[in-house]
């Protein structure tokens, strides 16, 4: 790996650290993009009806991942 390359991987490895609240925060944009985008073009629905099922629905998923999450960590340190 260029010495660039591992500078941006160690910067990204710092920003997301080790916390499960940016994991979900990342976890749940990359949901609603990826919600809203299939939404509009397997049901043809229109911009607006496919923005609101791709916010409301990847928010509960991210509240679901985040608590996952903590659990995993919670688990991990104790073993």
């Amino acid at each position: 790996m260029t010495e660039f390359r591992y500078g941006i991987w160690n910067l990204l490895k710092r920003l997301v650290g080790h916390s499960s609240i940016t994991r979900a925060i990342i976890y749940t944009i990359g949901h609603i993009i990826i919600a809203m985008t299939c939404n509009r073009l397997i049901t043809g629905a229109a911009l607006e009806l496919a923005a609101m099922d791709a916010l409301i629905e990847p928010m509960i998923n991210g509240v679901w991942f985040y608590l996952l999450d903590r659990m995993y960590v919670s688990y991990n340190k104790s073993s």
